[in-house]
């Protein structure tokens, strides 16, 4: 499964929690969130810009960095 990973403006653990929320709606995604770096890696089938838009369901600023090497 492709490795995405994001950036995502989150200052707080509420902010990785509305992540959590929006991506365990999505479903098929597992990830690891990186709040000291805003960082969101994503293990999905889902489209690139499926997630970015889920991400962006937070209200946070969201971009897409790139695809992670395993």
């Amino acid at each position: 499964m492709p490795k995405h990973e994001f950036f995502v403006d989150m200052t707080c653990e509420g902010c990785s929690n509305a992540v959590t929320r929006v991506l365990q709606k999505l479903g098929g995604v597992s990830f690891d969130i990186d709040l000291p770096n805003k960082k969101v890696c994503i293990d999905s089938e889902h489209s690139v810009d499926t997630l970015l838009e889920t991400l962006k369901k937070t209200g946070k600023n969201a971009s897409y960095l790139g695809e992670k090497s395993a």
